[in-house]
């Protein structure tokens, strides 16, 4: 089996070998998939796994827009159509200067596979540009979010692609690229999610992935006799996910002590109730601050500049920020500390090694194409009712939420259950292989 496994990533590490986080994502889904594919019979000699990790269509575009001092500039924008097998393509648009091919590569396939867990007929996409929002005004904002849609549109479409936000697109960009598409296309449809409440949103879709990273975690604690309610938790990140990561604790009565941004991370032993929380909101999301402002307000809270929060003891440990950014060191200080539970709400924080270490003190993990599936699951939750023409209420749409991140555990525990412990990742994957490939197997060689 080691052999077959070494063997299918050489032969993709030839075409690939330059892009470090697309192979890191094949490599941990393969480990995990090839098993289960030698298995079974009707996957011999389809090359099933090999058709789905290479991407069906790649985008590269020149994206020109003209500053506040009528400067032009240049950015290079991308649309990775990975998997069309099981519904249109779906995923976000990510708008960061470290946005490059491997990156949206590696989050296009793990799209592939958290799409396939919500049981929800979308495939996976996902695209961005190395523009940086940060800093720009919202004029060169919309020019930006224009010129991107005006290549961009000629590709999706609400039965071909639907993208939606990631890093760096929220309302604001959603809105202006929405507006364009419109303007473009001369067609109100449900295009993009993430849109305003007024104009075809969905409630709760700016909270469901921070939600749903937090239900999951619940659904995995409630499985081993446990509950949330009373624990430690610290966040990384204070952007979305993070925000209403912190959120959802509270309502379930944990304690949130810390969250981060790129200048470092918070500790408030006393933890941050609702009305920190809100102040974090109006800093990050109105203001543009930095958080270590936390500080400023609430003195009897510590900043550690340029740290992560895995060295503050805590019973539940919620990534939220980005890719690779716990690693084996933190994952051994977190369990030393008395970590029980770690939700990945971003996608692929923690790097392989720091997964061996939670696999091997048995330690609750689950990685983000299961516990952040909530976004994307509620995504396709708006384009239902953007379909039907018709609004859910927000405890509707939460209950749906709820019950969704409930399937996709249930899903994790069929595939998962090893003797005493269930391998999430695992599990994950190959119940989000399972739709996928028989769909593709369906379809013929296309």
């Amino acid at each position: 089996m080691k052999k077959i496994i070494k063997n299918f990533i050489s032969e993709i590490d030839k075409k690939n070998s330059h892009e470090p986080e697309f192979m890191q994502a094949v490599k941990e889904i393969a480990e995990t998939v090839l098993p289960y594919i030698v298995s079974k019979d009707i996957y011999h000699g389809k090359n099933i796994l090999m058709r789905m990790v290479e991407p069906e269509r790649v985008l590269m575009f020149r994206v020109n827009w003209v500053d506040d001092n009528g400067e032009i500039q240049v950015n290079r924008g991308y649309r990775v159509q990975m998997n069309s097998a099981i519904g249109p393509y779906k995923g976000g648009l990510r708008f960061h200067p470290t946005v490059n091919l491997s990156i949206l590569k590696f989050l296009a396939l793990e799209q592939v596979f958290k799409n396939s867990l919500t049981t929800l007929p979308m495939g996976a996409g996902k695209g961005g540009s190395d523009f940086d929002p940060k800093g720009k005004s919202d004029g060169e904002v919309m020019r930006f979010c224009q010129s991107f849609m005006t290549e961009l549109h000629r590709y999706i479409g609400p039965n071909t692609d639907i993208p939606a936000g990631d890093i760096g697109v929220g309302g604001r960009e959603i809105g202006y690229m929405f507006g364009q598409y419109k303007k473009l296309k001369k067609e109100f449809t449900g295009v993009l999610t993430g849109k305003g409440l007024s104009w075809g949103g969905s409630l709760i879709r700016p909270e469901a992935t921070g939600y749903g990273t937090v239900y999951f975690a619940e659904n995995m604690l409630n499985h081993v006799s446990n509950t949330i309610k009373g624990k430690t938790v610290v966040i990384s990140g204070s952007g979305n996910v993070a925000q209403y990561a912190a959120e959802k604790c509270l309502q379930l009565s944990a304690k949130v002590i810390s969250m981060s941004d790129s200048s470092g991370t918070i500790y408030d032993k006393d933890g941050i109730d609702s009305e920190k929380l809100n102040f974090i909101m109006n800093l990050k999301n109105l203001k543009r601050g930095r958080i270590h402002e936390y500080v400023d307000q609430y003195p009897n809270s510590i900043f550690f500049k340029d740290k992560t929060p895995w060295g503050i003891s805590c019973d539940i440990a919620l990534p939220c920020a980005t890719q690779n950014e716990l690693n084996e060191n933190d994952a051994k200080i977190l369990i030393k500390n008395g970590c029980i539970c770690v939700s990945e709400g971003a996608n692929m924080p923690c790097e392989p090694d720091a997964i061996n270490v939670f696999k091997l003190n048995k330690i609750l993990y689950a990685p983000g194409k299961a516990s952040n599936a909530g976004g994307v699951a509620v995504s396709g939750l708006e384009m239902a009712q953007n379909s039907l023409r018709y609004s859910w209420s927000r405890e509707e749409v939460d209950s749906k939420l709820k019950e969704i991140m409930k399937d996709i555990h249930s899903s994790c525990l069929t595939h998962g259950q090893e003797k005493d412990y269930v391998n999430y990742e695992k599990g994950a994957n190959i119940a989000g292989f399972i739709k996928v490939a028989d769909a593709m197997l369906a379809q013929g060689v296309v």
